[in-house]
């Protein structure tokens, strides 16, 4: 693992996603669970990304989630259900991956589906993808889904680094990322991997090939 502070992470992270051709689009998430603060990533990798031309397109997981009498079916606090029934992977697809494949997409893509709050549709606007944007999607669980993104970045918790700082609330979920570490291996699946034990030194892990 190589150390490194919060702001370099961002722009080696920017880089390597400007690097990358993305014609039309490029389609990229942040995996990790809300302890690992995937949300802070993605929207801090938004100005960098801009001032080195690429416009970029901010989509959270959470506004997909599906309506609560799917979500909470078995209850409130099923691990199992928040692993596999929570995240409306077809509406994701649907209306904001496959319209940026590079086979016959659209470039129109609808920012938010569902208020998981009020549980009822935002009704958002489609808005249209300038040639060369950069779709930015941030969740929890998004590895080893099929999803096509063209990159992607875990942020990694060792398991006594998830369990401290994972809200008392929600302690109820740690079974569903004992089971993503074991189905998914999201490590292993992500293009960049970070180590965030400690948010404030994070530590790029360094792999061959």
């Amino acid at each position: 693992m190589r150390p490194i502070s919060p702001e370099l992470l961002v722009e080696e992270v920017a880089d390597r996603v400007a690097a990358l051709e993305g014609k039309p689009w490029l389609r990229m998430a942040v995996d990790g669970a809300a302890a690992a603060l995937p949300e802070d990533l993605a929207d801090a990798l938004v100005d960098p990304l801009r001032l080195r031309g690429r416009p970029v397109v901010r989509v959270r997981a959470r506004d997909f989630l599906r309506p609560a009498s799917v979500r909470l079916e078995h209850g409130r606090e099923d691990a199992h259900a928040f692993y596999e029934d929570w995240l409306d992977e077809g509406g994701l697809r649907r209306e904001v991956l496959d319209p940026l494949d590079a086979d016959g997409g659209t470039g129109r893509v609808l920012p938010s589906l569902w208020d998981a709050a009020a549980d009822r549709a935002t009704r958002a606007s489609y808005l249209a993808v300038p040639e060369g944007g950069v779709l930015i999607l941030d969740g929890t669980l998004l590895l080893g889904r099929w999803l096509p993104f063209e990159l992607t970045v875990h942020l990694s918790l060792s398991a006594g680094a998830l369990a401290r700082r994972t809200a008392p609330d929600q302690r109820w979920t740690l079974p569903a990322f004992e089971r993503y570490e074991a189905e998914a291996a999201p490590a292993d699946e992500a293009d960049v991997v970070v180590r965030v034990d400690d948010p404030r030194h994070p530590a790029l892990v360094d792999r061959d090939g």
